[in-house]
């Protein structure tokens, strides 16, 4: 991965402008995309589409192919986002929607594809804490944001795979590394676990309690026989577009699995906080979470940690925010199990 990422050019984009029967006016890239380049593409009539660039060096992660086989492995490129896209518009929820795609890499050395641009912010800037009072219409958009997020959910989460895994590899009749969703998340904790101890006195010295309430929580699961759920895998509030009209739509899909919905709850309590309340839903395995959760405050160590190990992330100081926080949770995690 290069230090700092080449923002594209009109010229580089201009092919793709091109295929749509539109010339290029401008390019400017989108904040976010850790795994990917997002650059809003505006034309000479004023419109306006979103262009997805799974480049090297556009990953911030230094990653490398991921193997789809492992429901966590890294999460991008075409294949992936065309999967879950395709699998979104069957069960009746709202993303970006596919205008090209060229994975023969014609024009850029990386998979591209051209998707609508939504207009709108996303739910992340309308649950916005910061401001010292909210206007009566802002709270109320708030709310029926959040009823729509919650039948959203459901839509999603009443969808269900035969197998665990991601969906480009269960909806094309393969299977995924692991005997279940509990025992890939434990073998995942611990694989965490084991980079702390080098980063961290803290975690060296919680190490083997941290490793058996790991396996502790995981040895109290119970089999699960009903099929598994649909999830996005990582649906925080900056996750969820907010059109003008109230409509939702879901991005950074590429991570679209079938697995426990618990895994998925872990996340949206995690980081919808106070607002995670009208998004609770009922016969959530409580065993589930208590392993989830800790599971997931490890990774949220490990990998702002070894993001910061491999490349000049614009804002250090926030990552090692997360990693500490994360540190703190999985060690009060462990003083309550």
């Amino acid at each position: 991965m290069t230090a700092t990422r080449r923002t594209l050019t009109r010229t580089d984009l201009a092919p793709f402008a091109q295929a749509l029967g539109h010339t290029l006016n401008d390019v400017t890239r989108l904040r976010g995309g850790s795994k990917k380049g997002v650059y809003r593409l505006t034309f000479q009539n004023r419109s306006t589409a979103v262009a997805y660039v799974w480049s090297p060096d556009e990953d911030l992660w230094d990653a490398g192919p991921g193997d789809p086989r492992d429901p966590f492995s890294h999460a991008s490129g075409l294949t992936l986002f065309t999967a879950a896209a395709n699998r979104l518009a069957a069960a009746g929820v709202r993303a970006p929607r596919l205008l090209h795609a060229d994975p023969t890499h014609t024009h850029l050395p990386a998979d591209v594809a051209i998707v609508e641009d939504l207009p709108g912010g996303t739910l992340e800037d309308l649950l916005d804490d910061d401001k010292a009072a909210v206007p009566k219409a802002q709270a109320q958009a708030r709310t029926e944001a959040l009823e729509r997020t919650a039948a959203l959910l459901d839509t999603l989460h009443a969808r269900t795979g035969p197998r665990f895994g991601k969906v480009a590899v269960v909806d094309n009749g393969g299977s995924s590394y692991g005997v279940s969703c509990q025992a890939v998340v434990a073998e995942r904790a611990l694989s965490d676990l084991d980079e702390l101890p080098a980063r961290d006195p803290r975690a060296a010295a919680a190490h083997p309690q941290l490793a058996d309430t790991v396996r502790t929580l995981a040895a109290r699961i119970q089999p699960r026989t009903e099929p598994l759920t649909l999830i996005h895998g990582e649906l925080g509030p900056d996750h969820v577009r907010v059109t003008p009209d109230g409509d939702l739509a879901l991005i950074d899909i590429e991570g679209l699995m079938y697995f426990d919905a618990e895994w998925e709850h872990v996340f949206l309590r995690l980081r919808f906080g106070h607002h995670y309340d009208p998004l609770r839903t009922e016969g959530l395995d409580e065993d589930r979470l208590r392993l989830y959760a800790l599971a997931m405050h490890l990774s949220l160590v490990a990998g702002p940690l070894r993001l910061l190990d491999v490349g000049d992330f614009h804002d250090p100081e926030f990552m090692r925010g997360i990693a500490e926080h994360n540190l703190q949770q999985a060690l009060s995690l462990v003083e309550r199990t």
